[in-house]
């Protein structure tokens, strides 16, 4: 029987189809699937949910539909635009419906591998979004993988605007990278896991 596939959650874009943010993701993404995992995205629209609300069980199909999927994952790939210097409003909300797996047997995000991808308009907002995905990753349990892109989408002809693909050789080897590790880490996870479930039983 062959090694259990890893299932890797891949969120992130921002309201407009295609964006930057949504092309770097699925970079990673699909780098990740050529690692062997099994990748759902999560993209643009399907990510505009309702103000997260820590005081209501409401919610609806599409938020349902976020926390069941990062509730199945074994890693995460998450991809923000820099909006004012740190995530968006859109990516920061998505996060903030992770608290409702705080009670999970595997509360928040625990020991789950996320890769993070920040891209904005000049070097100083990439960099500070990439930050602040990083620390959200540490307060939500996760482990960040070693690298984490921050992409400047200024650099003239980043992404085949027919195509989507990313046209710089060194951005695309680092998305590829961030896609991999998460694969890995969590291939990692699983077998410690199972090692240290046998040696109990």
């Amino acid at each position: 029987m062959g090694a259990e596939k890893m299932r890797i959650l891949a969120i992130g874009g921002t309201t407009r189809q295609g964006s930057n943010s949504e092309r770097a993701l699925r970079v990673a993404a699909d780098e990740a699937e050529r690692a062997g995992a099994v990748v759902e995205l999560l993209t643009g629209r399907a990510l505009m949910l309702p103000i997260y609300d820590p005081e209501s069980t409401n919610r609806t199909r599409e938020a349902v539909a976020l926390v069941e999927a990062l509730r199945g994952a074994d890693g995460l790939l998450v991809s923000s635009p820099g909006y004012h210097g740190t995530v968006s409003g859109m990516m920061k909300n998505v996060l903030d419906y992770v608290e409702d797996l705080r009670r999970d047997s595997r509360p928040y995000l625990a020991d789950l591998p996320i890769g993070c991808i920040a891209v904005a308009y000049g070097w100083q907002a990439s960099v500070s979004t990439l930050h602040t995905l990083r620390t959200c990753a540490h307060a939500l349990r996760g482990w960040p993988t070693p690298l984490g892109v921050a992409l400047n989408a200024t650099m003239p002809g980043l992404f085949d605007q027919a195509t989507g693909a990313c046209a710089d050789e060194a951005s695309r080897l680092q998305l590829e990278t961030v896609g991999r590790q998460v694969v890995e880490f969590a291939s990692a996870r699983k077998l410690s896991s199972a090692a240290d479930a046998l040696a109990i039983g």
